[in-house]
């Protein structure tokens, strides 16, 4: 069977093919876009918070360690420059959009979850006090003793966003695809006990435990927010990765699916097109065959047409 060369498949030759196989996927993601938007406009649950219960939420309120515009830095850019490095050294077009896709599938569906969550719930921040009363001074409703906030609207809003969070889990999404993509190119499982790759592998997950401690350090996020985020994009970076890519402990799991399947069809192809080829072969000897036999039948027949005419000018 003829040998098929990856540099047959680039971005040039088959980007456009690949793209347009997969438009639905990438109207979704679009999709997925305006969802999160919404979700980040609209009000989320102001979740009961009674005077005796502002002992753990008098943290101070302060910067972040992690910006965050600096999140899909690390979530996406990161694992971006990775996939794309992969792909100049080996020109394979359906690792390139495959890896693409499905990282942008982990962090978005991730960030859907979250931030739907994150509404529905209404956690209140561990600095919640500072930014429902910025001056120090608490006031509350004389019956329920609920708090009556007198900090910025924006700034109480985003006070009953702490569970789960997102910057947790929108690096966990996007590191810990990362680190399932690495774990199939640099054949982590192939039972040679080279433990050094492990090493490749937990790199990216590290970064993305860091950007979680930091945010309990800033007082962002309660430890159990920190934990949910990172089993949310965890979950979901995994089942995105295998829904493109063998598992990593697969023979095959340094390539996508689709990079099989079109081995698989193009083989298909050059064995249907060989044997198109031998059945015409025959079918041409066939021919030639009933072709002589017509022409020795006739070459006989006059053969004896001139032998009877002889007998009879000799009678």
């Amino acid at each position: 069977m003829p040998e098929i060369h990856l540099g047959a498949h680039t971005i040039r030759s088959h980007g456009v093919t690949v793209a347009r196989f997969h438009m639905h996927d990438w109207l979704i993601l679009l999709l997925l876009i305006v969802i999160e938007i919404v979700l980040n406009v609209i009000e989320p649950f102001h979740r009961f918070v009674g005077e005796d219960m502002l002992t753990d939420l008098r943290y101070p309120l302060q910067d972040n360690t992690i910006p965050f515009w600096a999140v899909p830095l690390i979530a996406v850019l990161l694992p971006f420059a990775v996939i794309f490095v992969y792909y100049f050294i080996r020109n394979d077009v359906y690792d390139l959009h495959h890896a693409i896709l499905g990282l942008l599938f982990s962090v978005l569906i991730t960030g859907v979850i979250t931030d739907a969550i994150k509404d529905a719930v209404g956690r209140p921040r561990p600095d919640f006090f500072w930014r429902c009363f910025p001056d120090g001074i608490g006031i509350f409703h004389n019956v329920t003793k609920n708090v009556l906030c007198t900090g910025a609207k924006d700034v109480v809003k985003e006070g009953h966003k702490s569970f789960p969070s997102g910057h947790t889990s929108w690096s966990f999404a996007g590191l810990g695809f990362l680190s399932l993509y690495l774990s199939g190119k640099i054949r982590v499982f192939d039972q040679r006990g080279h433990v050094a790759k492990l090493c490749i592998v937990i790199l990216p997950l590290l970064v993305a435990a860091l950007v979680g401690v930091s945010r309990v350090d800033d007082y962002w996020h309660h430890w159990q927010d920190v934990f949910g985020g990172a089993i949310i994009g965890l979950t979901v970076a995994t089942f995105c990765y295998l829904q493109f890519f063998p598992p990593p402990y697969d023979p095959d799991g340094w390539g996508p699916h689709a990079y099989f399947q079109m081995l698989a069809d193009s083989r298909n192809d050059v064995q249907n097109s060989a044997g198109m080829n031998h059945i015409s072969v025959r079918q041409t000897e066939l021919e030639s065959v009933y072709v002589d036999r017509e022409e020795t039948s006739m070459e006989i027949s006059r053969s004896n047409t001139r032998d009877t005419t002889r007998m009879l000018e000799n009678r």
